[in-house]
Order: C-alpha cells, then sequence, then structure tokens
C-alpha cells in the first residue's frame, strides 16, 4: 500500500510539472513576438527592406551575449536571430559580418578560439533559420575589442558576445 501511494505520487507530481512545463514554453514564443509584431514597420508584401535594419525593434537588435566559456547561442537570442535571418532570405544581395568577442579572461589564443566558435554559432543558428552561408563572414576579436574595461563579472558579462555586421544592406 505505501508503495502504491508514493508510485501514485510520482505519477501525479510528474503529470503536474510537465503540465506546468508545457504552458511555460506555449506561453513564451506568444510573448516574445506579440510585442515585436506590431512595431515591426515591414513592407505590405511582408519582405525586410534596407531601411528596416535602423527602423524594426528586431533588426536594430545586433549584439548576443554569452555566459563563461560558452558558445551556445541561448534562448533568448532566437526571435533575434529569426528577424535577422529572414531579412538575409528577403535581401540576397545583404551581407552579415559576425565578429566575436571574449572577455579578458583566458590566453590571447584561448579567447580568439573562443569568439570564433562565438561567431560559428551564431552563423549556424542563421542558417539553420533561413539565412544563407554564403552571406555571412564570422571574424573574432577575442579579447582585443572590449566594451568594458573594468575587470568586474558585469563587465566581462558585456565583452562575452557576438556582434551582426552588416556589410551590405
Amino acid at each position: 500500500m505505501n508503495s502504491s501511494t508514493r508510485v501514485l505520487l510520482v505519477s501525479l507530481l510528474s503529470v503536474a510539472a510537465l503540465a506546468g512545463c508545457s504552458k511555460k514554453v506555449k506561453e513564451a514564443p506568444v510573448a516574445e513576438t506579440t510585442p515585436t509584431a506590431p512595431t515591426a514597420p515591414v513592407a505590405d508584401d511582408g519582405v525586410y527592406g534596407p531601411e528596416d535594419l535602423d527602423t524594426d525593434a528586431c533588426l536594430r537588435q545586433r549584439v548576443i551575449h554569452f555566459d563563461f566559456d560558452q558558445y551556445t547561442v541561448k534562448p533568448e537570442y532566437q526571435a533575434v536571430i529569426a528577424c535577422h535571418a529572414k531579412y538575409l532570405r528577403d535581401r540576397p544581395s545583404s551581407r552579415q559580418t559576425l565578429e566575436g568577442h571574449t572577455d579578458e579572461r583566458g590566453s590571447r589564443e584561448y579567447n580568439m578560439g573562443l569568439g570564433e566558435r562565438r561567431g560559428n554559432a551564431v552563423s549556424s543558428a542563421l542558417q539553420a533559420a533561413g539565412g544563407s552561408a554564403s552571406q555571412l563572414t564570422v571574424v573574432s576579436y577575442g579579447e582585443e575589442r572590449p566594451l568594458c574595461t573594468e575587470s568586474t563579472e558585469a563587465c566581462w558579462a558585456q565583452n562575452r558576445r557576438v556582434e551582426i555586421v552588416y556589410s551590405a544592406r
């Protein structure tokens, strides 16, 4: 009797946890896409134009941040990746340079490699969302171009990034 009660309790908790997770997954994309949809001044045919790089709220977000020693694109940047991939699809003549950066910790060689891995991760995400590899160039600056020069965690977090730079609109 005691073990059957435990099995029943574990089953109920598992169902409750799965139900709670499924709601969060369904609600997250709706919350992210709803605010950006009205602010995206896309032409009537739904195609991005060069002017949208400066006016569209999603396309103006051109920095992807990373955790310490990580080069995996965080889920919160998927909407930004999707916007830039759509722009690449809509504008076949456009080109992006993905500039990988790191914080000051680690050797120069390690940071150059990490910056390149971060740039390649963003490139892969853009390609998975429909961008073309021929439109993308990855450059690593490692720790050479910091946004912040203090030796604090908040400052280091700003430097762990990939910047999306349009070389052709």
